[in-house]
Formats: structure tokens, sequence, C-alpha cells
């Protein structure tokens, strides 16, 4: 067996390292890290971390005597800064790895404020990596005003523990609605409700027109409709992009992300690709997926495929948020819907989006039955009538056998 090295030590490149070994893989194994941390979580980031309720070695993804046991050298604070296709080697930490097999599971960036528009002022953040949540936590404090540009899961998040903490939140949203891109408007509704009645302020069709400061530091927001704010701090939750300029500059094929093949390979011999940065074939269209769920998946294709699998990689998408006291479970992919059912019994709430007769996807508030029942009749590809699912009365388990 040769050498394996992985650039990314996130959740794929350590799911993908330990599947490798854990299916009998003799060969070399290198882990390169851009962050000084072993692999750790990044979803309770702005979540359980922000709030300070979990410890930050309660993040990582495997206790760091693992790497040592398992033979996989992991080189932590080590961005690889060069990767040679023809000659096979990497280079990173100041040296040069050589490699058999190599993959990419590089992740995302998050999108930063422009410095044109105050982007680069002290005070403003993002939440990616425990180091930006390290560098905000002390400004979360009673009463202090936080602006959140940006609608989706992670502004949400960040806004549901800002306000539980007793801060002063606002939230603006560029687009006609929060997680307009991302959810129906049922689901908007219902998480915008939930955000005002914790005293949350969301502005909708709203954008960021630029930041003010005084010395350096964030001081206030003028917005798009004119209005201005005082803030102490900003965070931006406005989107990420798939991580490929090591790829692109190695002159890899890129397409949305790091072009593969169905089975995880690039156009490069012997290069792969998983999780975050990997667009891959799905239903006859390229598909990105951004959750913890399709980065393992892949990642232990990918690991099997290097092994000699030759085993296309099938997505089946869930994802998840938490805010306040609801959990917000995913299944599917809702994108081509034509109507949403809702189903609801007392503060169980799921919505669950048909094209025509075919079930797509569902998002479950607080309803972990309809969420698992969801997940199998999509992954079976059953599509329950609309009017029995919406039916409260309807045994949602017997669906699955019908």
């Amino acid at each position: 067996m040769g050498d394996v090295v992985v650039i990314g030590a996130g959740q794929a490149g350590a799911s993908l390292v330990a599947r490798l070994r854990g299916k009998g893989f003799d060969g070399g194994i290198t882990l390169i890290g851009a962050e000084p941390l072993p692999p750790y979580q990044r979803p309770p980031l702005s979540k359980a971390y922000l709030l300070g309720e979990m410890a930050q070695e309660r993040l990582f993804l495997r206790p760091p005597a693992f790497y040592d046991e398992q033979r996989i050298a992991l080189m932590l604070d080590s961005p690889a800064i060069a990767v040679d296709t023809r000659a096979r080697h990497v280079i990173a930490g100041g040296r040069e790895i050589s490699y058999d097999d190599l993959v990419f599971c590089t992740g995302s960036a998050p999108r930063r404020l422009p410095a044109a528009i105050g982007g680069d002022l002290d005070g403003v953040f993002v939440v990616r990596g425990i180091g930006d949540v390290d560098a905000m936590r002390p400004r979360f404090t009673e009463g202090a005003r936080v602006l959140i540009v940006g609608g989706g899961y992670i502004g949400l998040e960040a806004a549901a523990v800002a306000a539980k903490l007793g801060l002063k939140v606002t939230l603006v949203e560029m687009a006609a609605r929060i997680l307009q891109r991302v959810a129906a408007p049922e689901t908007a509704d219902y998480f915008r409700a939930l955000h005002t009645g914790h005293g949350v302020d969301i502005r909708e069709g709203v954008g960021l027109g630029t930041l003010t400061g005084t010395g350096g530091r964030v001081t206030g927001a003028e917005l798009t409709d004119g209005s201005a704010l005082a803030v102490d701090f900003v965070i931006a939750g406005v989107g990420i992009l798939p991580d490929t300029a090591l790829a692109e500059a190695a002159g890899i094929a890129i397409e949305n992300g790091i072009r593969t093949d169905a089975q995880g390979r690039t156009s490069a011999p012997q290069v792969w690709a998983a999780g975050d940065c990997a667009s891959f074939p799905h239903g006859g269209a390229r598909l990105r997926l951004e959750s913890v769920g399709n980065a393992i998946d892949q990642a232990e294709t990918v690991a099997d495929n290097i092994m000699g699998a030759e085993r296309p990689y099938l997505a089946r998408p869930w994802f998840w948020s938490d805010q306040y006291d609801v959990k917000l479970q995913i299944a599917g992919l809702n994108t081509g819907y034509d109507r949403v059912v809702l189903r609801q019994s007392g503060a169980a709430v799921s919505h669950w989006y048909y094209a025509g007769e075919t079930l797509l996807a569902l998002d479950a508030m607080n309803d972990p039955r309809a969420y698992m029942v969801g997940k199998r009749l999509i992954e079976a590809g059953k599509s329950p009538a609309p009017g029995a699912v919406g039916n409260p009365d309807t045994d949602l388990k017997a669906l699955l056998s019908a």
C-alpha cells in the first residue's frame, strides 16, 4: 500500500483517515491541518460552545492520542501552500510530503464583509472556527448591541445565543425574507415568530450599507433603508464558499467546488476530494453539500475507493439547527417543490415538501418522529399521499410499510 496525504483536518479529513485505518489500510497516512487544534466539531461552535456550555476538549472528534495510536501523522498549524500533481507532492509545514493518493478535504471559507464597507473594523466577526468564536465570545455580555448580517441558519443560531444571553439583537436580511435560499416561507414564518418572541429585531428586505467606527473599532451601521444603528459588534453570516484555491492553482478542474466523478476522483490522477469543497454528480446534475453528514459519508466513500472499492457516492442529505429550545431537523433537498404540507401535533411541527405527488424533503421542528419517518421515506423513494401526511391522525410509522 502507498502513502495517502489528506489536506484539511476537519470533519471530512478526520473521517477519511479513520476509515482507512478501520478498513485495514496499512500504508502511510498524513493529515495536514491549518489550525493548531486536532480535528473538531464545527456545528456546536455557534450554539453550545458560544454559550459556554461545552468545553473545547469536548469538541474534538477523536482524542489527540488516537492519531498516534493509529499511525496517522497529524500535521497541525501547517497550512498546505502548494500541490504538484505531476511530482505527486504537497508543500506544507516547510517541507515536501510525497503521496501516492492525495485527498482534498479543504472544506469551505466564510464570506467576509468587504473592507470597503467597514468589514475590516475591529469587532466584525464570522463564525467558522474555534478562533473566531473565542475572539467574539467576550463580547457576549448582557445589554451589548449586536448586529447580525444574514438570515440563514448561522445568523439565526448566533441570534438565538445572543438573545438568550440578554444582548440587544438586530438581524438584517437583504432578501425578502429570512431563510429564503434554503427553506419554504412556512419554515421562515415559524422561525421569524420564534426569534421575535425572544426580542430579536428582524429586518427583512434590508441590507447593510456601511459600518462606521471610531479608532478602528466598529460603533455603528448604516442600513440600505436609510436607518442607522449603534452597535458594539457585528457578526456576518452571509454564506460560505468552497475552499478550492489550492486545487485550482494545481490545475484541477473546478465547478462550484472541486469537480469529482461519482467515486470522488478529481481531474488529476490519484487525487480525490470530499466534503464541503467537492461537487459531485447527483440526479443528472452536479451537487455540493455543506453538512456534517455529507462530509462523513463522502469521505468514507473516498476512503473505500482509495482501497479499490469502486463505489459511487450516493448522497442522503440531512441537516440540523438548534435555536432556543427548538431542534430543527431537515431531510432531503427541497429544490423544485411546488407545495408544502403542514403536519402539527402540539409543539411538534413539520413541513413536507412535494413536487406534484413526489416527496422531496421535510423540515421538522421539535418533531423527531416525523423527521425519522420522513428521512426513511425519502431514502426509500416512497411518497405517501400529501393528505395522509397532513392528517394528524395518520400513524406516520404505518406509511413506511404502505
